[in-house]
């Protein structure tokens, strides 16, 4: 089962879960204790009974919708845009929802009332409000959630790193080539679009178990899990798969913008440590020499005329099978006093 197919799942499972959550919730808090004025009445265990399977479907349809959100329009509407989607298909299925239950008072609890009666019964606005409220919760939290980044939203949720600790990581700089030259050329306007794109390919590298921790200009930093990272060579891997998304879009890129863009990337592993940092702007910062390591190396592609870059502290974890490495020999590296012997790889 691949990376993406996991995240759909859990997304599903997540939305699923939290719209079960909240009609439990919204049943308990006019069940008990109250009467209902309408003319429906359901006691308690089976208003909990209806409100789980309801929810649960409920949920599994927004999970989808926010997947598609997330994979196929997220550059093409905004926030603004999507929220307004999101309540045409909250009324959308409100509807539904309404005419099912119609449906089913009409046939097994033997109620007739008019439709409109019915739809706008005593007590059914705060109930309409209350889950087009949820939706719009929801959605917000998933939005800031992909702001973060998954991972991030978690960390700070559960205030993980609130003292540092130390872990064994993986980070890769990942740099576009001639930035400046394809800044002038193509202007402002058109050269952050040319980024977004970039950055929208780069997302592949979710499949193998990446995670984006920063956008800096023209460089994107990737880390991982020392074992996730060293898992399937993973950490390789991703940068040939982002090489080859490049690729098939190669056509897109030279109509919109006369040029294919050409990344390169330093990558090295070892110890770090993780801190929760900031006030008023809250983040999960890492420190430590691998991180510099990984930045130097990088920056030595150009001079070895190399694609990628590894340490050979990597080197000696990774599957070498998989992969080509060619020794560029004990490299001085810029503000280190340990020179690092650097390899090449290629497929």
């Amino acid at each position: 089962m691949t990376f993406k197919t996991r995240r759909r799942i859990r997304i599903i499972r997540n939305y699923a879960i939290s719209w079960a959550l909240s009609f439990v919730f919204l049943v308990i808090v006019r069940g008990i204790g109250t009467v209902e004025e309408g003319m429906i009445d359901f006691d308690t265990w089976t208003a909990l009974m209806i409100a789980v399977p309801l929810g649960l479907f409920f949920g599994c349809i927004s999970g989808f919708i926010q997947i598609l959100y997330e994979e196929r329009s997220r550059k093409k509407i905004s926030l603004e845009k999507m929220m307004l989607f999101r309540s045409l298909y909250m009324l959308l299925f409100l509807s539904g929802l309404i005419l099912g239950a119609y449906a089913i008072v009409w046939i097994f609890l033997d109620v007739r009332a008019p439709l409109l009666e019915f739809a706008f019964d005593t007590g059914s606005i705060p109930v309409y409000l209350y889950i087009i409220f949820f939706e719009g919760l929801i959605t917000f939290v998933s939005q800031i959630k992909l702001l973060l980044g998954e991972t991030h939203f978690n960390q700070l949720r559960r205030a993980r790193f609130f003292s540092p600790r130390e872990e064994q990581r993986i980070f890769m700089f990942l740099d576009l080539q001639s930035s400046t030259e394809i800044a002038e050329e193509l202007g402002h306007i058109r050269y952050s679009q040319f980024i977004q794109d970039c950055f929208e390919d780069v997302s592949i590298v979710i499949e193998f178990e990446a995670m984006i921790y920063q956008y800096v200009g023209d460089e994107v930093v990737l880390t991982w899990d020392m074992q996730k990272g060293l898992k399937d060579n993973n950490c390789i891997q991703a940068f040939f798969s982002f090489l080859e998304q490049i690729d098939k879009r190669k056509e897109y890129y030279l109509n919109e913008y006369g040029r294919v863009p050409v990344f390169k990337a330093g990558v090295h592993g070892g110890q770090i440590t993780i801190a929760e940092v900031g006030v008023y702007k809250r983040d999960i910062a890492y420190h430590g020499d691998t991180i510099n390591t990984s930045a130097r190396i990088q920056s030595m592609c150009n001079a070895l005329n190399a694609e990628l870059l590894t340490s050979e502290y990597l080197k000696e974890h990774l599957n070498t099978l998989d992969f080509s490495f060619e020794e560029k020999g004990s490299i001085e590296l810029r503000g280190k006093k340990q020179r690092v012997v650097l390899y090449s790889v290629t497929r």
